[in-house]
């Protein structure tokens, strides 16, 4: 894949807790591309670094060595102020708890991104999104007034409304009973099957894996192997194949 094909791309990416005999190698020398209108999945094991690679592709965690691109931006050299407005005008974020505000309704919500950055929606594209997401009649509810598969709906939303670069969902289905699960994955694959829109997805579970183009495994904070047109059964025996190999004390990260 060339640079102008990926959406975000780590290159050389370490990132490196404490020194001597208690350093840690969160990540070591990982280099990715996650191409444009792709649906990427991040799996290991637990502290196989995963997480650390989601918070750097973001721009949240700055790589000990080498450079982390959103498209020709190197985020690693980018001054504070000009990361922030980067992640709130290019970067979409799903996480796992949701993370919406209770005194806002569900559109409110889901706008709150241009609201902040001083933009007015896209009033047909806000209208596709919340099509796609089937909350047309709940738009007017506060997030206490929703179940939890549709907390995270509107969330997949607000991520998409400002038709961001890249949606990086952490563990966007750890909250959620299967059912919504499945609805918040579907969502999410017909935003790149339908919108052309790029998303890397955490996750631990193999069933929503398998809704992705493809699968990167760390362990031991370095990528271990690649894994295209996943199923839920083939994720499953590379994991396995991963947590035999490891060792008893796993690392941070």
């Amino acid at each position: 894949m060339g640079v102008a094909d990926a959406a975000v791309r780590a290159v050389g990416v370490w990132k490196v807790y404490g020194g001597g005999q208690t350093r840690v190698d969160a990540l070591a020398d990982v280099s990715a591309d996650f191409g444009k209108g792709r649906f990427t999945a991040i799996m290991g094991p637990s502290g196989s670094g995963k997480s650390t690679l989601l918070h750097c592709l973001a721009g949240l965690d700055k790589p000990s060595d080498g450079t982390v691109q959103l498209g020709e931006v190197d985020l690693t050299t980018l001054p504070e102020k000009q990361l922030t407005h980067l992640r709130r005008d290019r970067i979409g974020f799903v996480f796992q708890a949701f993370n919406l505000v209770p005194t806002l309704t569900a559109l409110e919500n889901i706008t709150l991104p241009l609201d902040l950055a001083g933009r007015k929606p896209d009033q047909e594209w806000l209208t596709t999104v919340i099509d796609a997401i089937g909350l047309s009649d709940r738009l007017s509810h506060k997030p206490a007034e929703l179940s939890g598969g549709q907390q995270q709906r509107v969330a997949c939303a607000r991520a998409l409304v400002s038709r961001p670069d890249v949606v990086l969902a952490d563990e966007p289905t750890g909250n959620l009973d299967s059912r919504s699960s499945a609805d918040v994955l579907d969502f999410l694959h017909r935003s790149v099957r339908d919108f052309g829109q790029t998303v890397v997805m955490v996750t631990h579970d193999p069933s929503a894996a398998s809704y992705a183009d493809r699968v990167l495994f760390l362990a031991d904070g370095t990528l271990q192997s690649e894994l295209l047109d996943p199923t839920a059964e083939s994720v499953l025996d590379t994991m396995k194949k991963l947590e035999t190999t490891q060792p008893a004390e796993p690392v941070a990260g």
